[in-house]
């Protein structure tokens, strides 16, 4: 009868509205909740079977909600270096539990990146769910596949063992007395028996450089020159005797010696010069020509380039008629430090920073895209799982392949707009109360056709 169908449509009336108010109302809760996406209500009719010669049957109306997870929020800047933030498509990988998370732990999806570390080290955002990442290797290299959920780590910035860096290069920028007379000791000098190095020769210019090994330990190594003739210097390298095992033809802590010569304009002449670019020191017991580390030292093999310049470049070794006298000297490497803070850039990397100044990507955040983002199904805490709809998972970088950029130091705002939320709410209101009235009024309709048979 079509007063009953009245009856029921003017309750799914009641109802459809009743879930968009409670829609409308978690939007407006949520107005100041990091990376929320807003409900939109979807009202679909419900028609019934119709007979279009007689009477019409009233089907009533259905709502649906559904999360705009595709929206983008505004993102504000925040002062925790772990904050993060991603603008454009994509999500964080995220599990509830860190490092004794299972096999049967669920991975999950969310925008909501107020990240920080809990009590172990592991970052963890406000709903209590613990981001996910690719380990880097020591070389820096992310080789986790791309496509495999269980190639992710949950990100840990504490309990990073701390490090110290090798020197592996060495700048000079001196100038060698163009006007030195040549010494007496030049005439009986031989870079094996009558060297700088042991003292037995006393050098025309000396210069000390402090330089790091493989475990961050402190070394004077010193170069010397003596004039051999116009133009023409002998060199040595050398650390004090004891802490390298001689050659043949490296003996009493030599790295290296040779001749350096220069041009008629005072600028160091590299295609004459017979001192190495670069030297190296082995650790002991692997042989070979070159010096070796003392064996109580336990050291690393060590290649230091030895950058002095030439024609055309800034600084470096000169020979002018001024005097003698070291400019500057750069050298790289660093000695051991402990870890001082965590931070993350603008491609995902979180990167671990040293009271030494050195830095080391220790993990990369990957940003999750779907075929169809807006079919992921939402889970309390501001998460999403996969759903029938979402479409196929893929990790990628962040910025690459279509997935968003991740911004550090930063939050994703929620997405609603209050005074669009205000509207619907006065328009939700409006419509439930003209659904009461359908049933006000059929009821009155039913009281008509009852009171007939008095």
């Amino acid at each position: 009868m079509s007063i009953n169908s009245a009856l029921l449509a003017g309750t799914s009336g009641l109802r459809a509205n009743a879930s968009a108010l409670a829609a409308i109302s978690d939007n407006i809760a949520n107005v100041n909740t990091v990376g929320y996406k807003r409900l939109r209500s979807d009202f679909v009719a419900q028609l019934s079977t119709q007979n279009k010669e007689t009477t019409h049957n009233a089907g009533g109306v259905q709502s649906a909600q559904r999360a705009l997870l595709t929206e983008q929020g505004t993102t504000q800047a925040s002062s925790v270096a772990t904050n993060m933030a991603i603008s454009g498509d994509g999500f964080f990988v995220v599990r509830g539990r860190s490092d004794d998370a299972t096999a049967q732990d669920p991975y999950y999806y969310t925008r909501a990146g107020q990240f920080s570390p809990d009590a172990s080290g592991y970052l963890q955002n406000t709903a209590g769910y613990y981001l996910e990442g690719w380990p880097v290797s020591s070389t820096g290299a992310v080789t986790a596949n791309p496509t495999d959920l269980n190639a992710l780590e949950p990100v840990r910035v504490s309990g990073i063992a701390g490090g110290a860096q090798a020197t592996a290069k060495l700048s000079l920028s001196a100038n060698l007395q163009s006007s030195q007379a040549v010494s007496a000791a030049a005439a009986t000098y031989d870079p094996v028996t009558n060297n700088m190095a042991s003292g037995a020769v006393t050098p025309d210019f000396t210069t000390p450089i402090q330089v790091y090994d493989s475990e961050g330990g402190l070394h004077t190594l010193t170069m010397s020159f003596l004039k051999a003739g116009p133009n023409s210097w002998n060199a040595e390298v050398y650390l004090p005797s004891g802490q390298v095992d001689p050659t043949a033809s490296l003996v009493d802590g030599q790295l290296a010696s040779g001749i350096v010569n220069f041009t008629p304009f005072g600028q160091l002449d590299a295609t004459t010069s017979t001192l190495p670019t670069s030297i190296t020191i082995s650790a002991n017991g692997s042989g070979g020509a070159t010096p070796e580390w003392n064996n109580t030292l336990g050291l690393a093999t060590q290649t230091i380039a030895l950058d002095m310049g030439g024609p055309g470049a800034p600084g470096g070794l000169t020979n002018y008629d001024s005097p003698s006298v070291l400019g500057t000297s750069q050298v790289d490497g660093t000695p051991f430090g402990s870890l001082a803070s965590v931070d993350v850039d603008d491609d995902g990397f979180v990167t671990a920073i040293f009271t030494n100044g050195l830095t080391r990507r220790i993990y990369q955040i990957p940003v999750a895209t779907f075929g169809n983002a807006d079919g992921l199904v939402s889970e309390r805490g501001g998460i999403y799982r996969l759903g029938p709809d979402s479409g196929a998972l893929s990790m990628r970088g962040a910025g690459i392949s279509g997935a968003g950029n991740i911004k550090s130091r930063a939050l994703e705002s929620s997405t609603v707009d209050l005074a669009e939320e205000f509207s619907n709410l006065i328009m939700t209101q409006r419509a439930y109360s003209a659904s009461s009235k359908i049933i006000t009024t059929a009821d009155e309709m039913l009281d008509e056709l009852i009171r007939l048979k008095r």
